[in-house]
């Protein structure tokens, strides 16, 4: 028994129509405006009466009475029922074209005849004969035609949202968007804006058809202004329209599959799965096992049995283990696994239920997935994290050269910024060799007007005329200058970084010393496992800069924003997040795509390439394995990183760790399962109160000369206290004097050994040299970023 194929489902980047919302925000089939079944003759009466062509007089309106009498003829020869349906049957493709169709008769005053059937047109639309598509208006894009309407249809709803986009201080190009975004729907809909309802305005985001551009951002702003005015929900656009978690039926109904007694065994599968799985891996499941079924039944139509013939499986394999890319060339698919593995399971797990509950019975066959096809797992995921340590290896002798590049980025963006804010309206200015010239923004009867110095500064390249907004590309300098210095010294997940708040910065006290150690506070994740990082003084400058911007924008105090979490489809409560943007007038978290889209600029702008010529780029979680190799790399235990990165396996660490051989690990990790084995029992007890006191005195003994010692307690000194060649010296600002001495004097012993001769220890010296440079170049970096004291609003 077979069920008709639903219909397709149009993707999205954001979200995923239903069938049901398809047809609500599809094509209006037909239905017009009050006049839709009136007389040709009483619509030119009504056109007569309206405001409109009342204002106009006898000559000027003569022309349009004309022009409407042929596009009523021509409409009238379209054999359907109501005028809208007739023009929607006349111009199916919302364009212009029929205007030199009716006019094709006079060729000499075409062009005039064609002005003249566009304001007849907008005439029709003004009364509500016409109700035009939304391609339809863009088309027209006529800010006379908008004006005329707010006018006429109900002007002081109009006036209300004047006033809301001024209490919002919405600035006027945006408002003027979002206004236009609003008369449309008025125009399309044939309705006043407080009949307005959500599906109108989805109505209009689908029939954009595309992410981004100004058109989808005005729709936002528009549905703010009208919130209180419209039947809207009073929550902001962007939270209404991202649907929640999708049912089970809902992912796999997306594939179209055909035969419904094997959809609906996958549905079941996939439900007795579900309580188990997070909803990212659970949407990953289901969308592998419909998509299987869906390749079986577009190469084998009428197939209706999960039991394949031998030729159709092998079939099956063989495609799945290619991959067909756009311009026709095949090659050969990487995780061809993640569908392999998840399909034999699906399998195997229906014959493991069918003993304990037979109503599985009829569904366990077998396996079109052989235990052969699946051996490779483990080569595959050693090949994976070869390939991850390659990346570590490419990425990882530029990360301080990255570090400098975005610091410098965003010290020259802001200086430009600060050029364009001193500069008036057409002004010129020069910077960096250079010609600016800043653009106005508000030009009214008298000339350019500024108003406040919060406006977005725009500029126009004189030699290229090239047109910039320096405000966002100094924000956007600011932000992957954080992203960057923050998954750094942290090593987080880029859920993880997103998820930081103001809250997240605690404090510890130490009891004997009274000495203060900020900690980051990491929120469960992935592996739901909460942990604390030591906050180090570089990281702490970057989340007081953090803060001291979000505190500038938000009139003192961090904004509270709701997150929403792209793996569980969920909004998160509002919360001072710290990497939240501000644009337009409200704030936003941001989101992982645009990080990686930070980070992958900033390693454009820097230009680094690897062995084999190809630019070098790294993600978020580049990052995090570049940490992970930092610290054992620095001599730091692999089972204290593992805690520090929040893994619960040492084998996770290593693979994110691009030095460390496996044999090595396996050797260390057995050495110390042996000793565990023959040491007593009471060395793995409760510590007492005196070992615990003893424990706290440890970090009284790691004050140097140079600053403090990062070492972990009860761990032997690698550098046999050569401190100055230790990657755990925190060097204290207020010794950069000292520092300097010793390098001069390891330069002097340098020099003195040159002319004794002694080589041996010229290698010795200028590696502690090298060293010591190292630890300078670090403190100059911190003094270009430093910043004044910033409260960070630290529980006490």
């Amino acid at each position: 028994m077979r069920a008709p194929a639903p219909t397709p489902a149009k993707r999205s980047p954001v979200w995923r129509a239903t069938d049901e919302e398809r047809a609500r925000w599809g094509a209006r089939g037909g239905v017009g405006g009050p006049l839709d079944c009136t007389a040709a003759e009483d619509v030119l009466t009504a056109l007569r009466a309206s405001p409109e062509m009342t204002r106009r007089s006898p000559r000027q309106q003569g022309p349009i009475i004309a022009a409407t009498r042929v596009i009523l003829d021509w409409l009238a020869t379209h054999p359907v029922d109501g005028w809208q349906a007739r023009w929607e049957l006349a111009n199916p493709d919302d364009t212009l074209h029929w205007i030199e169709a009716i006019t094709r008769d006079d060729p000499r005053s075409r062009q005039a005849k064609r002005l003249v059937f566009i304001d007849a047109l907008g005439c029709l639309m003004l009364i509500r004969f016409i109700l035009p598509s939304h391609r339809l208006l863009r088309t027209l894009s006529s800010p006379i035609l908008y004006g005329k309407a707010r006018a006429a249809f109900r002007p002081d709803l109009f006036a209300l949202t004047e006033q809301n986009a001024e209490k919002l201080q919405i600035r006027k190009p945006q408002r003027v968007n979002a206004l236009n975004t609003l008369t449309t729907l008025v125009l399309h809909c044939g309705r006043n804006l407080d009949e307005l309802t959500f599906d109108d305005f989805m109505n209009l985001r689908y029939a954009i058809g595309r992410p981004g551009g100004q058109t989808r951002g005005s729709i936002s702003i528009g549905w703010d202004l009208v919130r209180g005015i419209a039947k809207i929900p009073d929550a902001p656009f962007h939270t209404m329209r991202m649907r929640g978690q999708l049912s089970t039926g809902e992912i796999v109904d997306s594939n179209n599959l055909i035969c419904r007694p094997i959809r609906d065994v996958i549905v079941r599968y996939l439900d007795e799965r579900r309580p188990a799985l997070d909803y990212s891996t659970f949407a990953n499941l289901a969308r592998v096992l419909a998509a299987f079924w869906a390749d079986i039944e577009a190469h084998n139509p009428g197939i209706d049995s999960l039991h394949l013939p031998q030729d159709v499986a092998e079939a099956w394999r063989q495609r799945t283990r290619t991959v067909v890319r756009a311009d026709g060339t095949v090659r050969e698919r990487l995780a061809v696994l993640n569908i392999f593995v998840p399909v034999r399971a699906f399998y195997l797990d229906i014959a493991a239920w069918a003993l304990e509950d037979p109503s599985w019975a009829p569904w366990a066959v077998p396996c079109p997935v052989r235990r052969s096809d699946t051996e490779g797992y483990m080569k595959n995921k050693r090949q994976v994290t070869a390939r991850m340590h390659q990346r570590v290896r490419d990425r990882l002798p530029h990360l301080m050269r990255l570090s400098d590049s975005v610091a410098d980025h965003l010290r020259q963006q802001g200086e430009l910024l600060v050029a364009g804010q001193s500069a008036g309206y057409d002004e010129t200015f020069e910077h960096i060799g250079i010609r600016y010239r800043r653009l106005a923004l508000r030009v009214d009867g008298h000339g350019p007007v500024r108003r406040t110095v919060e406006e977005p500064v725009k500029v126009e390249i004189v030699a290229t005329a090239e047109r910039l907004d320096l405000t966002y590309l100094e924000d956007e300098a600011f932000w992957t200058w954080a992203i960057v210095e923050t998954l750094r010294h942290t090593g987080v997940r880029v859920e993880e970084l997103l998820e930081l708040t103001q809250l997240a910065v605690v404090s510890h006290r130490v009891p004997d010393t009274g000495e203060v150690i900020p900690l980051l506070q990491i929120v469960p994740s992935k592996t739901n496992q909460e942990r604390l990082l030591v906050v180090t003084p570089e990281l702490a400058s970057v989340l007081a800069s953090v803060v001291s911007r979000l505190r500038a924008i938000g009139g003192g105090s961090v904004s509270l924003v709701a997150r929403h979490d792209a793996h569980e489809r969920s909004w998160g409560p509002p919360l001072p997040h710290l990497f939240q943007r501000h644009r337009d007038y409200q704030s936003k978290v941001i989101i992982a795509g645009m990080v990686n889209q930070l980070l992958a600029q900033a390693w454009e702008r820097m230009g680094v390439c690897n062995a084999a010529g190809e630019p070098i780029k790294a993600t978020a979680h580049d990052f995090r394995r570049m940490f992970a190799t930092e610290m054992v790399t620095g001599g730091l235990p692999i089972h204290i990183a593992a805690k520090i990165l929040g893994h619960h396996r040492l084998v996770t660490t290593q693979g994110y760790t691009a030095v460390f051989q496996e044999e090595l690990i396996r050797s260390y990790r057995a050495f110390l399962d042996g000793r565990r084995a023959v040491r007593p029992a009471d060395e793995y007890r409760e510590p007492t109160s005196a070992e615990w006191t003893e424990f706290q005195q440890h970090f009284q003994t790691r004050k140097l000369e140079l600053g403090d010692c990062g070492r972990p307690y009860a761990t032997p000194c690698s550098h046999e206290h050569a401190c100055v060649r230790c990657p755990m010296l925190r060097v204290d600002p207020r010794a950069r004097a000292r520092l300097g001495e010793i390098i001069e004097n390891l330069r002097d012993r340098i020099a003195e050994a040159r002319a004794n001769g002694w080589l041996g220890e010229i290698q010795g010296l200028q590696i502690s040299l090298d060293a010591a440079a190292g630890k300078m170049a670090a403190l100059d970096r911190a003094e270009r970023r430093a910043v004044g004291p910033v409260l960070l609003g630290i529980p006490r």
